[in-house]
């Protein structure tokens, strides 16, 4: 999603969900509720009808990664975990007590991270990249877009 916002900034025009669903490679109609997620926190507006489609809402700079994340409800950031809400097993407590803190300790780091950086700098990092590439704009391939 967040390479779909840095493309969004090239555009003269609104872009429609179908050409994002190109992009990610993902249904259209999830496409349409991520975006919606980002129209409800201000991040992106949409335009129906004929030419219509998605557009930023505010410039890269005043959006950060921390931004999108909550917008899109905050997903899970770690597939391991505790099992159960309420081991009986002492030692399963005990394990679930340090992978607590552990997780709490990488999300707050995370966060962080997420905060201190704004889509104006991956898309300058981009940009960076596409100019020592020597390609006229960021290629996409079969499957997911990878720009």
């Amino acid at each position: 999603m967040l390479h779909v916002l840095i493309h969004l900034d090239e555009q003269d025009a609104p872009l429609a969900s179908t050409a994002i669903s190109g992009m990610l490679g993902t249904p259209a109609p999830i496409v349409r509720r991520m975006m919606s997620a980002l129209r409800g926190q201000g991040i992106v507006a949409s335009a129906k009808g004929h030419g219509g489609g998605w557009t930023l809402e505010r410039p890269l700079d005043r959006i950060t990664m921390l931004d999108i994340y909550e917008a899109l409800g905050e997903p899970t950031l770690f597939a391991v975990g505790p099992v159960n809400d309420d081991p009986v097993c002492l030692a399963e407590r005990a394990v679930d007590a340090r992978l607590g803190r552990a997780f709490a300790a990488a999300t707050d780091r995370l966060r962080a991270e997420l905060r201190a950086t704004t889509l104006a700098q991956i898309a300058e990092d981009y940009r960076a990249r596409l100019a020592e590439s020597g390609l006229a704009k960021c290629e996409e391939g079969p499957g997911p877009a990878r720009g």
